[in-house]
């Protein structure tokens, strides 16, 4: 089994919210925060080095993702709910000491519930992700296929009805596409079944500011970034070599302005969904991070 975990739930902000909590429950935490149009299964071979090295590993879904409620509703979907969501989730479970690992739009959900409880986090990573209001990336910016999708009708066409984000989407953002095809690729099909329960993987991309009268962002992002370049907490960025929609050597490189102290960039074999080519790579190098920043595992929870 891929992802051998016990399934949890908890009401966040009156929806249900999948997570897996694995390790001592007095360890110091790590958080594995996914982005579109993935869930906690993209982790699981970052998991492995992570509890053998004794941390405690808390993984949710975000809501609208994987084995977490899917609202219909699109006004449930917008950037502040989804950092209000991970808010209350650390409060539910009461984490402290926690190492946030934001990966896509587990980077803005994740600094946005930084920035609203400090007092929660001890460390950071970053990984294929943005926390500014200016177009993100070139590949962003182009016409065709990211501005075709604010279109009206398109997104949901092709996102939504056809399903594009999960399958064809992901297959041209990992390296070792045979292997994904093979063994990965359904687990993220299979859990976004219901064209209806896709909503979220047209609506966040609709949601990056790209300079168009639409945007709804702008004003969040811009907050995210102030708070973003405030925090001083110890960070490590990770990157895809091989990252084509956030290239490592724009987009890292402008962690390390952000972040001076930051660790890294440490390089890994992988595109966007980097997790799927360096899974294990990337969990030893979180392992040796948390522990030179919050402490080996057992007991070390704050």
């Amino acid at each position: 089994m891929q992802y051998p975990y016990r399934s949890r739930f908890a009401s966040v902000n009156g929806r249900r919210m999948h997570y897996i909590d694995e390790g001592p429950p007095d360890a110091a935490p790590i958080l594995l925060l996914h982005g579109n149009p993935t869930w906690g299964y993209l982790w699981r071979d970052v998991i492995p080095p992570l509890l053998a090295a004794g941390f405690r590993v808390v993984v949710p879904d975000q809501i609208g993702f994987g084995l977490s409620e899917k609202p219909h509703a699109h006004a449930v979907h917008t950037l502040d709910n989804h950092i209000a969501n991970v808010v209350a989730f650390l409060d539910r479970l009461d984490l402290r000491g926690v190492t946030f690992v934001c990966h896509d739009w587990g980077g803005p959900t994740g600094l946005g519930a930084i920035a609203t409880r400090p007092h929660r986090a001890a460390a950071v990573a970053v990984m294929s992700t943005w926390a500014w209001g200016s177009s993100p990336s070139e590949f962003h910016r182009r016409v065709v296929p990211w501005r075709f999708m604010h279109a009206p009708l398109v997104g949901a066409y092709l996102l939504g009805r056809h399903a594009a984000m999960p399958g064809r989407g992901m297959y041209l953002s990992v390296v070792n596409r045979e292997s994904f095809a093979r063994l990965a690729r359904d687990g993220y099909t299979a859990v976004l079944g219901d064209p209806d329960e896709r909503a979220l993987t047209w609506i966040w991309p609709r949601s990056i500011p790209v300079g168009l009268p639409t945007d709804t962002t702008t004003d969040r992002f811009a907050w995210l970034e102030q708070e973003a370049r405030k925090m001083t907490i110890p960070a490590t960025v990770i990157w895809g070599r091989e990252d084509d929609v956030f290239a490592a050597d724009i987009f890292a490189a402008a962690w390390h302005r952000f972040w001076p102290h930051a660790e890294g960039t440490h390089l890994v074999t992988g595109r966007h969904f980097v997790q799927e080519d360096s899974g294990a790579e990337i969990g030893q190098l979180l392992a040796d991070f948390a522990s030179r920043a919050v402490g080996f595992g057992g007991g070390n929870a704050r």
